[in-house]
């Protein structure tokens, strides 16, 4: 326990000291290409779109792959392994859905396929989801997903893997598995920590569809806007505070958040804790945003013109 505990913060301690060298960003993704989703970057922000709007973002195995490979791409992208400077920082990803929907899950001809899958090949095929639900909760940005239209099984396992995530009134949820002689296992442990398990004993055994305003109060997401307009405007509200917070400090805010809640209790915790918030406090990124703090100064990694400007459009 005291070694990986150690080994972790050691690791991020080594990376928050290595010296940052000075790149031009590139708002290319290497060779990767993508026919089912599309992955941008528009100043410090990541946009990843699920793009198969005819089957309402249904995925399969080549969509799985995608989404994985999308998430370990912003993870190894110049601009969030080695930024310019702290204000050129990457913000966040947002992910969200193309049409109507932002995604109903598994594909109809994709099932089909599987149903003729030995358990070996169910396995590995189980593996690959995972993974592509684990890349969205261990993005090394905070995730926002944008929730534009309804979601199903595998989709609100998308959901769930997201760190904020807000929707519309029309938007409808379920965890229709069991409808189907299935069960959402794969998904389940994700699903379980965002909603809860009495949250998830009556949608996993049930299977019934239910309500944005529900999805809000069992907590899957963390607000309901008016209309798709609205949506993006809370959704930019977000990402204005992403702006003014320390780019570091969020990375580890994320993991704090899965290594805390995996001890049994609280005093379980407190070896972990001291040490981050120790470590983080002597680290330059600390260092420099409490000197402007007292100095009542921008902290290196706000752009003051560019969260100025949000705010008086968002006035």
């Amino acid at each position: 326990y005291q070694r990986r505990v150690h080994g972790r913060l050691e690791m991020l301690t080594s990376l928050r000291l290595r010296p940052h060298r000075h790149i031009i960003i590139s708002r290319k993704f290497s060779s990767q290409t993508y026919q089912h989703l599309n992955l941008e970057h528009k100043d410090d922000i990541f946009y990843v779109t699920l793009n198969r709007p005819q089957v309402h973002n249904a995925f399969n195995e080549h969509v799985i792959e995608e989404i994985t490979n999308a998430f370990k791409s912003v993870n190894s992208h110049p601009a969030v392994t080695n930024p310019s400077s702290p204000s050129s920082h990457p913000r966040c990803v947002v992910l969200t859905g193309n049409g109507a929907s932002f995604s109903a899950g598994a594909d109809l001809n994709w099932m089909k396929k599987m149903k003729d899958y030995s358990e070996e090949e169910n396995r590995r095929d189980a593996g690959a989801l995972f993974d592509m639900v684990h890349a969205i909760r261990s993005c090394k940005l905070p995730v926002i997903g944008r929730i534009n239209g309804n979601a199903f099984g595998g989709g609100v396992g998308l959901i769930a893997a997201c760190d904020i995530a807000f929707t519309v009134p029309e938007a409808k949820f379920g965890l229709t598995e069991v409808k189907l002689g299935l069960v959402p296992a794969v998904i389940s442990r994700f699903v379980i920590d965002k909603i809860g398990r009495s949250a998830a004993s009556r949608y996993f055994l049930t299977g019934e569809r239910f309500s944005a305003s529900e999805a809000f109060r069992i907590g899957l997401v963390h607000g309901v806007s008016s209309d798709l307009a609205a949506l993006d405007e809370q959704v930019n509200a977000i990402i204005t505070e992403f702006r003014t917070a320390a780019p570091q400090s969020l990375a580890t805010c994320k993991t704090l958040i899965e290594e805390v809640a995996s001890f049994p209790t609280i005093m379980h915790s407190k070896p972990y804790v001291t040490r981050c918030i120790a470590e983080v406090r002597v680290g330059a990124e600390a260092q420099s945003g409490l000197a402007s703090f007292f100095d009542k100064k921008p902290a290196p990694w706000v752009d003051s013109s560019k969260v100025k400007r949000e705010k008086k459009e968002k006035a």
